[in-house]
């Protein structure tokens, strides 16, 4: 795959902000391809899922090559956006020059841990502009998650006592209706960073709604992290549906 990093000005605010954008080997304009986004977790910053060399992050690219996919790594407001306003904002802007630039067919979103969250809360604000979610470790419900308070804050534009409207309006959990695409979760039942109770709720509910195209790995015994089978797993699962 050809690798770019790519500069935009945020029609939000005038920033500049970027984002890694691969292009399949065998990269025909002509013809359309479906588009896979990745976000990263906190901490970390586009190159996160563009070269890191962890199980699931291969995952991704090799799931992405493997379907001659256009794969995404955004920065979206690094390094702690948590899908804030500003984050929300630049990533419907990469949709859409993306669908200028390009033939596209269908586009996915994963992520993991943060970027696990942000793809869930992303889904649910824009299911327009999603035709396939995979939470890898992130949260469903921001108004009962207590970790990483401060930067949730700092992304959100204030506490959940000062803005819990948009802490509520940001959690995927509360609006299941609105996750009609195929989506998947991958949850690990010692994990203390991202608990997985909210996410998996969540993904209970949609079966419990009917909904014909949800899978759920569901790893008991590992803490926060994810392998490359059960990424490749999750994926392939909604680019099949």
């Amino acid at each position: 795959m050809t690798m770019t990093d790519i500069t935009f000005i945020a029609a939000l605010d005038g920033t500049e902000q970027k984002y890694v954008q691969f292009l399949p080997d065998s990269f025909d304009a002509d013809v359309s391809h479906d588009v896979l986004i990745a976000l990263h977790g906190h901490g970390s910053d586009r190159w996160l899922f563009a070269t890191g060399e962890e199980p699931g992050y291969v995952a991704c690219r090799d799931v992405a090559a493997e379907n001659n996919m256009i794969f995404v790594s955004p920065d979206y407001r690094a390094v702690a956006s948590w899908m804030g306003p500003a984050a929300e904002a630049d990533v419907v802007q990469i949709i859409n020059d993306l669908k200028e630039q390009f033939k596209v067919k269908k586009v996915f979103l994963t992520g993991s841990s943060m970027g696990g969250s942000a793809s869930l809360t992303f889904a649910v604000l824009h299911p327009e502009l999603i035709d396939g979610v995979a939470s890898m470790n992130g949260t469903a419900n921001y108004l009962e998650f207590e970790n990483f308070y401060e930067t949730i804050g700092n992304a959100f534009g204030g506490s959940k006592l000062e803005i819990p409207l948009e802490y509520k309006n940001r959690s995927a959990e509360y609006w299941p209706e609105k996750l009609t695409m195929p989506i998947g979760f991958v949850l690990s039942g010692k994990d203390t960073s991202v608990p997985p109770d909210s996410a998996m709720r969540l993904a209970c509910v949609l079966k419990a709604m009917g909904h014909p195209n949800v899978k759920i790995i569901y790893r008991p015994e590992l803490g926060h992290g994810t392998d490359y089978e059960d990424v490749r797993a999750i994926l392939e699962f909604i680019i099949g549906c």
